[in-house]
């Protein structure tokens, strides 16, 4: 290699190499020099990657890095760096680090001082965003929400009022109880953007409101995974429900003095709460 080469790979350095979310057309020049030289490449699952690797004719050594092993796995890939070799690091789909175990191994290569290099490429969450039709001026970005309906709603009620555009990621199984919540919690008149398949051949983006959405996906069978962008809110605080201070006992009292039946005031009290009855019912009962 020419000491001036463009794009020269260099040892001890970390590369976040984005890679195509659908569509391999997508794959940059840059992100092909850099996955053939590096030293390896670190993946989210190496099955997948292999398959990706070999379209380009690229056959640079894989190792693992995702979820259940990135401690290990990255203690020895810091290791490998700062004895001199380089790594390119990639995710299923997309931008490495970003709602992505690759988060904790840029943290392990700063705290090490190894040097890290950005290969930008395809992103979900921005090219949903400048889909949407709503503003792209100030956005958050709130990726996956809990899987536990209690926590999932907590989360939703902490962004409710923010006023920039909110993102999230979500798988097509959990879609419809997910938007049933936003549309509690958020309102039914709040803008909302639904996009899946990006990049593909069936690339969708429906734009319309909480309430429609509902609507629509009593009717149609989620397919793919989704980003939901969804309009600001007004940015006011709303005051905390008072009967949130109540003990879950004296919570379900309360609903129960004003005539309603028993089940029908820990209902009641669950929603208050965000939770579902039978969680709140436990509750009563291990108390």
């Amino acid at each position: 290699m020419q000491e001036n080469e463009k794009n020269k790979v260099e040892g001890s350095t970390l590369y976040l190499v984005g890679t195509p979310i659908g569509n391999l057309a997508d794959m940059t020049e840059r992100a092909k020099k850099v996955l053939s030289e590096v030293d390896f490449v670190a993946a989210e699952d190496t099955r997948n990657s292999m398959k990706l690797l070999s379209c380009f004719g690229i056959h640079t050594e894989l190792v693992s890095y995702y979820e259940h092993n990135k401690r290990e796995s990255g203690e020895r890939i810091v290791a490998r760096l700062i004895g001199g070799e380089s790594c390119a690091l990639i995710t299923d789909a997309g931008m490495p680090a970003i709602s992505d175990p690759g988060e904790d191994l840029v943290k392990l290569c700063a705290e090490a001082g190894v040097t890290v290099r950005i290969v930008p490429g395809p992103s979900a969450c921005v090219s949903a965003l400048a889909l949407s039709g709503l503003s792209t001026v100030r956005f958050a970005f709130e990726g996956f929400l809990p899987a536990q309906k209690g926590e999932r709603r907590k989360r939703l009620e902490a962004v409710a009022n923010d006023d920039r555009t909110l993102i999230f990621y979500e798988a097509p199984h959990k879609l419809r109880a997910t938007l049933t919540d936003m549309e509690e919690i958020f309102g039914g008149e709040r803008r909302i953007s639904l996009c899946r398949e990006l990049t593909k051949l069936n690339e969708e983006a429906d734009r319309t409101t909480l309430a429609g959405a509902v609507e629509m996906y009593k009717q149609k069978e989620p397919r793919g995974e989704y980003v939901l962008v969804i309009e600001g809110g007004s940015g006011k605080v709303q005051q905390e429900n008072p009967l949130l201070s109540l003990s879950p006992e004296d919570h379900v009292a309360h609903y129960e003095n004003q005539g309603m039946k028993r089940m029908e005031a820990i209902k009641a009290a669950a929603k208050d709460r965000g939770m579902s009855k039978s969680e709140l019912y436990k509750l009563l009962v291990d108390a």
